[in-house]
């Protein structure tokens, strides 16, 4: 089963992501933000699904060193900051997506099957 590093430092949608992805098939570990992310890093990840800001290290920053420790993850940014979702792009690892907030579900969902089957 694909597993998923979830940081969202809001609580309703940190808790409607996980239930949607886990429903999917998915094993989702969810974070409340990036310092609590950061912790586990070190363990096996499919996936690294991330908000950019957040109080505490943000999602960008979780990524350069989830992706210092494991080159091949596969990377997904979500955010409700436009203009940081136009700047991530130059910021975040390589082959990383953004992905805008407000979000349907099911389309963070399809996003996720795309990138975890790539």
């Amino acid at each position: 089963m694909p597993r998923i590093l979830l940081a969202e430092d809001d609580d309703s949608l940190r808790g409607f992501l996980a239930r949607a992805l886990e429903r999917a098939g998915y094993e989702v570990t969810a974070c409340a933000d990036g310092d609590e992310a950061a912790a586990v890093l070190d363990q096996e990840w499919d996936l690294l699904l991330t908000d950019i800001v957040m109080p505490g290290m943000d999602g960008i920053e979780v990524a350069r060193q989830a992706a210092a420790l494991h080159p091949d993850l596969r990377i997904m940014f979500i955010t409700g900051f436009a203009a940081v979702a136009l700047a991530a792009g130059s910021q975040a690892p390589a082959g990383s997506k953004v992905l805008s907030k407000p979000i349907h579900l099911r389309e963070i969902v399809s996003e996720v099957e795309r990138m975890i089957a790539a």
